[in-house]
């Protein structure tokens, strides 16, 4: 997405959650960032520098007077290759450094040096966290314009239940995303369908579908990534919802209907990514269903179409369709995108999209079609969101 040679330095500073640091870089690298990690000498009791240049793929710096720098200024050279600073876990004692401007190690002088943001995770006990100079520091950095991750609520390593753990890696990665992505679509309000719906038979069955909403949520995330306000509808899905958005469940395609239908007036677009039915059963059997006969006959009725019903609204927001196809894709998503009216079709081979975490998609609007290779799904909604911030 917008990971791609961006340049991160990593500070870890003494503290159990170091830990978590390990599966961070982990993260990180997987997302194609350029992890370079600094070391407190108290963090080197917790984890080692070993572990951490392992999977980093570059040297740990530690010392302050580290000869590897050949200038002998890694305070410097380090802060100006870096787009970023991360420092996770974030000590209480090196949360009071920063906020005094200390800087008596290498870690906190190339904090210090910095001409690129600087974003902490704190981890603490929670005493040590509710403690009004902690509260005060964490104000202040705030004040400085430094952001602050965290912490979570929860059990930790002295056996005490409250706030001041570690955020996760996987929310640490999310918030580092974030950072990265361009604010293209600030103050827009998006409401995005995503998942299977499910449409019952008797109490126990339901017609449905493959889709697993991997496409739909990343596209929520994304687009609340890049400043949108975003509601998501989903179907049936084994996600969790997406942080820092709206979210409402509704799974057959009669809720989903009503539920796209009381949000829509307040939408600048509406992105539809979720599976939903074309039919349903006539009548929901109130009992289960004995398997008496060698056949069994459903009467379907074909349910309302959700995106045509909202482009034809007199004040319709910018509307986005996605047609998954098992053949001829571009061809029928044109005709769909036609009949539709809409501004922009994505066309997807279900093939390769369904359940799966990467995507193939080519985007159809009045200049012809835009295909994107092969990608990770957060990589794809990216593109499909640049694309649709253009033609706002």
């Amino acid at each position: 997405m917008t990971s791609s040679k961006r340049a991160i330095v990593l500070g870890i500073t003494g503290g159990i959650a170091a830990y978590k640091a390990a599966e961070l870089v982990r993260l990180l690298v997987q997302q194609q960032y350029n992890v370079q990690v600094v070391m407190t000498e108290a963090a080197c009791q917790f984890i080692t520098p070993i572990t951490m240049q392992a999977l980093s793929g570059n040297p740990v710096f530690i010392n302050m007077w580290d000869n590897a720098i050949p200038n002998g200024m890694p305070h410097i050279e380090l802060s100006r290759q870096a787009d970023a600073i991360l420092i996770a876990p974030a000590s209480a004692d090196f949360i009071a450094k920063l906020v005094h401007g200390r800087a008596d190690d290498l870690l906190s002088t190339l904090c210090l040096a910095r001409n690129c943001p600087l974003l902490v995770a704190p981890a603490m006990n929670k005493q040590m966290w509710e403690n009004p100079a902690t509260q005060r520091n964490i104000a202040h950095l705030i004040t400085d314009g430094i952001s602050v991750l965290g912490p979570a609520a929860g059990e930790q390593a002295c056996g005490e239940v409250g706030l001041g753990r570690m955020l996760e890696p996987q929310a640490l990665m999310q918030a580092v995303t974030k950072h990265f992505t361009p604010k293209l679509l600030q103050g827009k309000r998006i409401l995005i369908t995503a998942g299977a719906t499910l449409e019952h038979i008797d109490p126990v069955r339901a017609i449905t579908n493959l889709s697993s909403g991997k496409m739909g949520y990343a596209i929520a995330q994304v687009a609340a990534d890049m400043g949108a306000e975003v509601t998501l509808v989903s179907g049936s899905s084994a996600l969790p919802a997406p942080d820092n958005l709206a979210f409402i469940k509704s799974l057959d395609a009669k809720s989903m209907y009503q539920a796209v239908m009381q949000q829509i007036a307040k939408q600048d677009v509406f992105i539809a990514v979720a599976a939903v039915s074309d039919y349903s059963p006539a009548q929901i059997s109130p009992q289960k269903i004995k398997k008496s006969e060698d056949t069994l006959t459903l009467n379907l009725l074909k349910n309302k179409d959700i995106l045509a019903d909202v482009a034809s609204l007199p004040n319709a927001p910018f509307c986005v369709g996605f047609a998954a196809e098992t053949e001829q894709v571009i061809e029928h998503a044109t005709q769909k995108r036609i009949a539709k009216k809409l501004p922009l079709m994505v066309a997807n081979d279900v093939s390769i999209a369904m359940g799966q975490d990467h995507n193939q998609v080519t985007l159809i609007d009045d200049s012809g079609t835009h295909t994107m290779p092969t990608a990770n799904k957060s990589e794809v909604a990216y593109f499909i969101l640049q694309h649709l911030s253009h033609m706002l």
